[in-house]
C-alpha cells in the first residue's frame, strides 16, 4: 500500500549507486536474469518463502520469462514491486529486488519485506550493504511499515555482514506462512 502522496504502482522509481543503477525489470532482462536464476552457487540464498512453492531456480528462457510475467502481473496487482539490480560497468542486469508492505497475523504484519536475488559473483558485502543501503532510505517514502525485514540464511556470511553492518539485527520471531509454514532467518531493520 503506498502512502506519503507518492504511489509505487503508478511510478517506479529509479536509483543509482556507485556500481548499481536501480529500476524496474524490464522484459529485455529476461536472458540476462536467467543467468541470475539458474545460477547454482545463488539458488540456496534466494528467498522464496511463502512463494507457493517457486523455488526461483530457473533453467530456461520460457520459465524466466513466465517468472516474468507473473512479476509483471503482480505489480499490475498491485502485490509488490520487483527492480532489476543492472551493474553500472556492464549495464546488464545481475539480480532483482522485490519489496513489499505485508499484512499477516505474525510479528511481520505491516513490515516492509525486501528480497533480495543475485548473481553469486555479487553475493558480496558490499555490494549487498551498497543496495540495501538504498531501499533503507527510500522504503518509507512508498511503503507502509515500521520494520525492514529480509531473509539471510546462515551460510550466506557476506549477506549476514553486510546487514549487520547497516544496523539489521537477526528477528527472534518467524514469518508464518498463508499454510502454518514458519520461516526463519529473518533480520529486521528499524526505520
Amino acid at each position: 500500500m503506498a502512502v506519503n502522496e507518492k504511489d509505487i504502482f503508478v511510478s517506479v522509481p529509479s536509483y543509482s549507486t556507485k556500481n548499481f543503477d536501480i529500476r524496474f525489470i524490464k522484459p529485455d532482462d529476461c536472458e540476462a536474469l536467467l543467468k541470475v536464476y539458474s545460477d547454482k552457487m545463488a539458488q540456496p540464498i534466494f528467498n522464496s518463502d511463502n512463494c507457493h512453492g517457486d523455488d526461483f531456480c530457473y533453467e530456461t528462457i520460457d520459465r524466466m520469462n513466465s517468472a516474468m510475467k507473473f512479476w509483471f502481473e503482480s505489480y499490475e496487482k498491485r502485490y509488490f514491486v520487483r527492480y532489476a539490480i543492472v551493474d553500472r560497468q556492464t549495464n546488464t542486469a545481475i539480480g532483482t529486488v522485490e519489496l513489499f508492505t505485508r499484512f499477516a497475523d505474525d510479528h511481520f504484519n505491516n513490515c516492509i519485506i525486501m528480497r533480495a536475488d543475485l548473481l553469486s559473483r555479487y553475493e558480496r558485502k558490499e555490494y549487498i550493504r551498497e543496495l540495501a543501503l538504498i531501499f533503507i532510505e527510500h522504503a518509507k517514502e512508498y511503503y507502509e511499515g515500521q520494520i525492514i525485514a529480509t531473509k539471510a540464511i546462515s551460510s550466506a556470511r557476506e549477506r549476514i555482514g553486510a546487514l549487520l553492518s547497516l544496523g539489521f539485527r537477526k528477528s527472534d520471531y518467524s514469518l508464518i506462512g498463508f499454510d502454518g509454514t514458519e520461516y526463519k532467518e529473518y533480520y529486521e531493520y528499524y526505520l
